[in-house]
């Protein structure tokens, strides 16, 4: 499994909404999940993002956004304020506060060629391993695609919404698929600002290898045998990976090792010693010993801090 697959694993949509409204200017849509990722695309119209920290960003069709939570914030028309703007809110999960306007809750749509159509889906994080995943995305970002990518989208939406039975299921499922395609094109975008892992899971020496770590975290790999999973020899391998990742390769082990004992340690009821084999360490006394030297804490202490 590579590290981005890993990181995703588990996030889903829930209850994902598809408005193709009519609402004439202004408006505003306030997205009052207060999720810990929203993802927004826009399939017809636009508007401009209002962000907590007092931010704008420009939406046009064929956009998809990815909104950092968990603060509240709004999608406006751009439209002259000297008119109250019309109020809409969008909300996916189930919440307990009264609605500020009405609400474009469920599937909607409808055939004006005027309307904005949007595609809205909201995520819980629910293991460390997602925490990992926000921390390596800004506050919000942007994708842009063309009109024709869009075009196939919001017939692809059309069609779900169609079909009554199980219609929320595959509209949640259509947004968890744009969110992989959301984030391989943002991260493949951001460059050299895109984290080590993805970037070497670019390089047809590094990638074999981080395959093989991530996929079985506690086999017993080294130097020599990353290198035989790669197809070079050793020196070149270690070179390469130092060079691409920042960091030896047996540096990068240990580091993703102590990644997957965090999220065990967090998110289930292994004992210590079960967690030290499953992440390579025969003794859970020497585990015990890493994991404190690279995080501060032993996995009991870090256990209780988790929950």
């Amino acid at each position: 499994m590579d590290p981005l697959s890993k990181l995703l694993s588990g996030i889903r949509a829930e209850g994902a909404v598809v408005t193709h409204a009519v609402m004439p200017a202004p408006w505003t849509i306030r997205f009052a999940d207060r999720a810990p990722l929203t993802m927004i695309t826009v399939m017809r119209g636009g508007g401009t993002l209002l962000l907590p920290d007092g931010g704008s960003r420009t939406l046009e069709t064929g956009d998809t956004a990815l909104v950092r939570g968990p603060g509240e914030f709004r999608l406006v028309s751009g439209e002259s304020d000297a008119v109250a703007p019309t109020e809409y809110e969008i909300s996916c999960f189930t919440t307990d506060s009264e609605c500020a306007g009405e609400e474009l809750t469920g599937i909607h749509w409808g055939g004006d060629a005027d309307a904005t159509a949007l595609m809205v889906g909201a995520y819980r994080t629910s293991f460390r391993r997602h925490e990992r995943l926000l921390r390596a995305l800004p506050p919000v970002l942007v994708v842009r695609e063309d009109y024709e990518s869009c075009g196939w989208y919001e017939q692809a939406a059309a069609s779900a919404v169609g079909q009554s039975a199980g219609s929320q299921a595959m509209m949640d499922r259509l947004l968890d698929w744009s969110l992989v395609c959301t984030l391989r094109t943002w991260f493949e975008q951001a460059g050299p600002d895109a984290p080590t892992w993805f970037r070497g899971l670019a390089d047809p020496v590094i990638a074999p290898a981080l395959q093989a770590i991530h996929t079985a975290p506690g086999a017993p790999w080294t130097v020599a045998s990353l290198a035989t999973e790669a197809g070079v020899s050793r020196a070149l391998f270690a070179k390469r990976f130092t060079a691409v990742m920042g960091r030896p390769p047996l540096t990068y082990l240990t580091e993703s090792r102590m990644d997957e004992a965090e999220e065990l340690l967090a998110d289930t009821d292994h004992t210590v010693a079960h967690i030290a084999r499953s992440v390579g360490y025969a003794d859970p006394f020497g585990f015990s010993a890493a994991f404190k030297r690279h995080r501060g804490l032993s996995p009991s202490a870090f256990r209780a801090a988790a929950a």
